[in-house]
């Protein structure tokens, strides 16, 4: 499966994004021939973690999330770690961005806490998802379905609940933005 074209958007926050599931998706994409840009929400460098405490490697930022528009990619990838991801769904900015995808029918990989940005976004209602078994209230709560599995895709949507799922969420985000867009997907929106 080839991603020849594709511009694919991974968010990263300044601190506290989990590293594998920054780094394996973003290679999987590169690796099936896409083009990857990281956005965060300033410029400067992003310090990742490995088991949401320990320090993970630093990361150089492309663009800044108020330089950037859905319009302008093929697919979004959400990485987790709890403080990155709370620090990502704090951001309007974010929150709108990650709207627009669903509401322009394109795919959209969330795995771990990072479906905490969909529950702020409001694109959960009627949807199935997985991810760390802690946001599962959340996810009820904002009108979605939670499942206790390796990788769930609705639609377009593709949620993994933990870095040991890697492998099958990385294998699901290449196929799903090969794929492109999913009707389906701006029902939610």
């Amino acid at each position: 499966m080839t991603l020849e074209g594709k511009n694919i958007a991974i968010l990263i926050a300044p601190r506290g994004t989990e590293e594998p599931e920054f780094a394996k998706p973003k290679a999987a994409v590169e690796q099936a021939g896409g083009t990857v840009t990281v956005i965060s929400l300033a410029t400067d460098d992003a310090q990742s973690v490995n088991n949401d405490l320990d320090p993970g490697a630093t990361f150089s930022v492309d663009k800044a999330i108020e330089d950037v528009s859905a319009d302008s990619f093929d697919g979004l990838i959400i990485p987790g770690g709890s403080v990155g991801a709370d620090t990502l769904r704090g951001s309007k900015a974010v929150v709108a961005f990650v709207h627009a995808f669903f509401a322009q029918a394109k795919p959209v990989a969330a795995i771990c806490h990072a479906p905490w940005t969909l529950v702020e976004a409001d694109v959960l209602k009627g949807r199935t998802v997985t991810s760390f078994p802690t946001l599962q209230t959340d996810i009820r709560n904002a009108g979605g379905t939670w499942v206790d599995q390796e990788v769930v895709v609705d639609q377009g949507l593709i949620t993994s609940r933990t870095p040991d799922d890697l492998p099958a969420f990385c294998a699901k985000l290449v196929e799903e933005f090969a794929e492109g867009k999913h009707a389906e997907q701006a029902a939610s929106a």
